[in-house]
């Protein structure tokens, strides 16, 4: 008799299945038994009804051919899930809204980020904490200055890896009870930030600066600084960032600029900043010089046609031209080789090498000038000239070049100059060629020297060209009088400082390279032809009657106000009229920037901020600007305070592109933090690319970078899925490449959050109500103590992580930690709050919460929203004082979860599950499977014995499980997999499978695995195993050799026990 025969009874008016509440013997079945009992009834009533429908649709197939092209069913429409509504007021606590509202069913960042920062900010929760009396709280203290960023559009994402690595930090530092201090503010970033005006209102008005005037074009500048601080302020806010918006600065604010004039006259005045002549990274197009870290290298390997800025054709790089001087009083020419033809006028010298027997006769001697009256003398130069390179003669341009600067000073020659600011030849140059653009007059002096029979040939060379990172154009060394910091004597201050621990230096290899910096400083050129910045503090005296050489520092005087200027020239010059005049110069902005720690605190006054909070406790930024800004911090702090800045730096990865490239607009690839945030079309991509200020052609090759990168266009991952990717991508190497894919994978593990906390709110029920305090009961349940170890380990190695500022550890276990929450404590803990006693249940209860509770604040430094938006959903202790998670306390290791034992028996029950889903999946099994363990170890056994129902909750094809002490209780026709020596997983397969596949599979197994167990014997019996091989090794071979013994074993009897399912 089939099942089909035997349907059970239903119930006509209700429809519902009928359970017999008893057995065949009178008990009474458990609650269990009979859901059982009714999913059963369930599945065969399904197969009864779809045995029929099929019964019925055969018989119209004989009846009527039409229904041979019955429709297919309609595909079930995807769920229209409702746009959330937050009708929270700005800054009012959030409207928690039930999350049985439809809006809600499914994790949507935007909807669960909302309303909270704005919130934090007006509760005052990310502004320092302090005592009653106005003192640091005996937690201790930490403090980081957020790095500024430029004023100059928008944020990418490596201000997004900033923040997250910052944030996380302040806001597990703040929940461990600290007083905390997140310092904001923003920087006016000079060249960039006019660069980028100059550029707008060239585009939409064709005018220049010089057509506006100083005053009306800084006018300019500062509307738009106003308009974008605005949108980077946003972006920060949605980045999560828990600034002390209160302590908000700006470099150019009149605090800032107060200090920064305080302290370029201190270093004037004490002869730190001193005036001198010197070669500078000029760009042309921006009429200024440019720090290094604007100057961008171009590597090409031979001819190569580039775009420079104010040229319609593109300019030859990368050829090596040679050309002959004639020697004076002679029939003789010396050959030498440049790429640089133009330079030729601002010749002064032509270098031999003193050993080089090839000129000893030219020593002493002249060579003559083609186009101009003047003859240059030969001089001699180890130090500039390899012998076996060219011709082993060099041209010296003193005045152009930086090796012939030094070359010019070793031997006094005359620097001329040959160069106009615009970049055209000037009067130095002679009247016909006085006024040629540059690479216009390079073409033109390779034709002239042909003309003269001087021209020898070129040939391909490999170089370097230095380009202008601003505006593309291509750097020009020019001698020009500037402001200098000496550094020299400050730089042994801060290796110093490094040396003797007061700062430390992560990684060690940016440690390195700030030592390497710092032991080959140069003296720091802080002069900027700009209009938009701090301008010097500094008067020139420009004496009546007199013309002084306004390169000569005698003649300036440094001033806070032009009425300190004017005392101080009295005293220098007395009994004499004249008129002060303030440089038109700029300071270079890493000279503000170098103030941040102390001029955000308010020095030069003694305020009680720098009274609180300098030094501050780290500085964390990326590792490419440790020399430009970190170093320079770090010489300032100790020169104007006496003290240094910070107490440590951390080195942050740079961000690439999941290819390993350099983010960079022209490619593409840059990635707003925002758009990884909210999601966004490739269309809206490329549209994005017609608000910059890209060429047209740049953005067609920029476009095609976007198809390449971002395909389908950027998802929609939310702050904190980037946040805790970034993080976790932090592992003390050099780059990322960033992977959008992961960061949406992040998005997913949100989502399970999300979804987890939801069902365990579902499963504590309404009524629930957490004790007062947090602790074990003496009730709890295997399952439970083992989560509970969990939760301390995870917490214990956490804060170890944090405090030692490994990220990828931190997250790696807090992301472990959920998984176990997830997939084993709430699935386990399914049957006993269902089906467990009363205490069974409140225990599984108080665990769970206590598991919801610590998870959400050991996530949160990372995931500030989710953890935020579930945590408040949480009933509260009694106990809990915090109205926020923000300022929660921070899970701690709690000795009295410590339970290794447990820990031990619990993870065996997983491996047995391991197992057995393992043999289910093998053989294709997906219900009613029947797996026995088999264990004669008496702990072991009574470990599994009292886990069964555990191991069915985590296991979904069988509906209970066996447990027995011997082999000889094994059923025929089952196979086995051994969890370790003591303990086999058997599964009933006869009526399951093919036997012969099966054997054939095992076989093929054992055999490999015999041949592993054969290797391991050889290399454990070689006659120098034991004094090689540490006891350490020998304990771990020993472990698996038993373990290789056992699965062998387990094999066998597989193979024996398929084989006689056969008989």
């Amino acid at each position: 008799m089939s099942d089909l025969d035997n349907l059970p009874p239903v119930d006509p008016t209700t429809g519902e299945i009928i359970i017999n509440p008893l057995k065949e013997d009178g008990s009474a079945k458990t609650p269990k038994e009979i859901e059982k009992e009714r999913k059963k009834a369930e599945k065969l009533l399904k197969f009864a009804a779809k045995k029929a429908k099929q019964a019925s649709v055969a018989a119209d197939k004989d009846g009527n051919a039409a229904a041979k092209k019955a429709k297919k069913p309609k595909k079930k429409e995807p769920e229209v899930i409702p746009d959330f509504v937050d009708n929270t007021v700005p800054g009012e606590k959030k409207i928690l809204v039930s999350l049985d509202d439809p809006a809600l069913k499914a994790y949507n960042p935007a909807n669960v980020e909302s309303s909270w920062y704005d919130w934090w900010v007006k509760s005052g929760v990310f502004e320092p904490e302090f005592t009653e009396d106005g003192k640091v709280k005996p937690e201790g203290l930490f403090t980081i200055p957020a790095p500024p960023p430029n004023v100059t559009g928008a944020l990418h994402i490596g201000h997004a890896l900033t923040i997250a690595i910052q944030d996380s930090l302040i806001r597990y530092n703040r929940m461990k009870g600290k007083t905390v201090l997140f310092l904001p503010g923003f920087d006016h970033a000079g060249i960039a930030t006019q660069s980028v005006v100059e550029k707008q209102l060239w585009a939409k008005e064709k005018k220049t600066r010089h057509d506006f005037g100083r005053t009306a074009f800084v006018d300019k500048v500062w509307e738009w600084k106003e308009e974008y601080h605005g949108r980077i302020k946003n972006q920060i806010k949605k980045l999560g960032a828990s600034y002390d918006w209160n302590r908000e600065v700006f470099t150019l604010d009149p605090e800032r600029y107060e200090s920064v004039v305080e302290a370029f006259v201190r270093l004037h005045d004490d002869g730190t900043i001193y005036r001198a002549s010197r070669l500078v990274n000029w760009s042309v197009k921006l009429n200024t010089a440019i720090s290094n870290l604007e100057v961008e290298n171009k590597d090409v390997k031979g001819r190569t046609l580039l775009s420079v800025p104010n040229y319609d054709e593109k300019v030859e790089f990368g050829v090596l031209t040679s050309f002959a001087y004639p020697v004076v009083d002679s029939d003789e020419k010396l050959i030498i080789a440049t790429t640089r033809p133009e330079t030729l006028f601002g010749d002064t010298g032509v270098a031999v090498h003193p050993d080089d027997s090839r000129y000893t006769h030219l020593h002493g001697k002249f060579v003559q000038h083609p186009f101009l009256p003047r003859k240059i003398p030969i001089i001699l130069d180890a130090e500039a000239v390899d012998m076996e390179f060219g011709t082993g003669a060099v041209k010296i341009t003193p005045a152009h070049d930086q090796n012939d600067y030094n070359t010019g000073k070793r031997h006094n020659l005359e620097f001329i100059n040959i160069l106009t600011d615009d970049g055209l030849l000037n009067e130095n140059c002679g009247p016909e060629w006085t006024g040629m653009k540059r690479f216009d007059a390079r073409k033109k002096v390779i034709e002239e020297l042909k003309n003269k029979g001087l021209y020898i040939g070129q040939e391909d060379n490999e170089m370097t060209i230095p380009t202008c990172s601003r505006s593309g154009d291509v750097i020009e060394p020019l001698l020009k009088p500037q402001w200098w910091v000496a550094q020299q004597d400050m730089a042994g201050e801060a290796i110093k400082a490094v040396r003797d621990g007061k700062i430390t230096i992560t990684p060690k290899s940016s440690e390195a390279e700030y030592f390497r910096w710092l032991e080959n400083i140069q003296d720091w050129c802080i002069s900027r032809q700009l209009w938009w910045g701090h301008r010097c503090p500094v008067y020139f005296v420009k004496i009546e009657g007199e013309e002084n050489d306004r390169n000569d520092g005698t003649y300036w005087v440094a001033g806070r106000n032009i009425e300190e200027a004017q005392v101080k020239a009295d005293t220098k010059f007395p009994d004499v009229k004249f008129e002060l005049e303030q440089d038109e110069d700029v300071l270079d902005t890493w000279f503000s920037s170098g103030l941040w720690p102390f001029s955000t605190l308010g020095w030069p006054k003694e305020t009680k901020d720098m009274k609180d909070f300098y030094p501050f406790s780290m500085l964390e930024t990326g590792w490419d600007i440790l020399f430009f800004w970190v170093s320079r911090m770090i010489l300032l702090g100790l020169k104007l305070t006496g003290e240094v800045p910070f107490k440590e730096v951390f080195c942050h990865s740079l961000v690439r592109d999941a290819q390993g490239r350099k983010m960079s607009k022209s490619l593409g690839n840059v990635v707003d933090p925002l758009d990884v945030i909210g999601g966004i079309k490739l269309e809206d991509l490329h549209a994005k690319l017609l608000q910059g200020n890209l060429d047209p052609r740049e953005v067609e090759k920029a476009k095609l970078g976007q198809k390449e990168s971002y395909p389908n266009g950027i998802p929609q991952c939310g702050t904190d899925a980037m946040r805790f990717a970034l993080c976790a991508y932090t592992t003390g190497g050099r780059d990322i490449n960033l992977d959008i894919l992961r960061v949406e994978g992040y998005r997913k593990f949100c989502n399970k959050i999300y979804q987890a906390t939801k069902f365990a709110l579902m499963r504590l029920g309404d009524d629930y109500t957490p004790s007062a305090t947090e602790g074990l009961t003496g009730n709890e349940s295997l399952v439970e103590k083992w989560i509970l170890h969990k939760l301390t380990e995870t917490a214990k190695i956490v804060n170890e992580s944090l405090d030692k500022r490994d990220f990828l550890t931190s997250t790696s276990v807090i992301y472990e930690f959920w998984y176990l929450v997830c997939d084993v404590y709430i699935e386990n803990s399914k049957y006993l709050i269902q089906e467990g006693s009363a205490t069974e249940q409140k225990s599984a209860k108080d665990t769970l919460y206590i598991l919801l509770d610590n998870a959400l604040k050991m996530i949160h430094p990372f995931m500030p929203f989710i953890s935020e938006e579930m945590w408040q959903r949480l009933p509260k202790r009694s106990s809990e004082k915090a109205v926020t998670i923000v300022k929660a306390s921070f899970p701690v290791y709690t000795k009295e979860f410590d339970n290794e034992a447990a820990a031990a028996a619990y993870e065996l029950v997983l491996n047995i599950t391991k197992e057995a889903r393992s043999l289910l999946a093998e053989y294709g099994i997906i219900k009613n499977g029947k797996v026995i363990v088999e264990s004669n170890h008496d702990s072991f056994f009574e470990t599994a014995s009292s886990q069964k129902d555990s191991i069915v909750s985590l296991i979904k094809a069988i509906d209970e499980v066996t447990v027995v002490r011997t082999a000889t209780e094994i059923p025929e026709g089952c196979v086995l997999k051994a969890v370790n020596p003591d303990v086999n997983v058997h599964l009933l397969v006869k009526g399951h499978v093919d036997i012969d596949a099966e054997i054939a599979k095992v076989q093929k197994k054992l055999d490999k695995v015999s041949k592993s167990k054969a290797g391991m014997e050889k290399t454990m019996n070689s006659k120098d195993y034991e004094s090689k091989a540490n006891a350490e090794a020998q304990a771990a071979n020993k472990t698996k050799l038993e373990n290789t013994v056992a699965e062998i074993e387990g094999l066998e009897a597989t193979v024996e026990n398929l084989k006689r399912l056969k008989l």
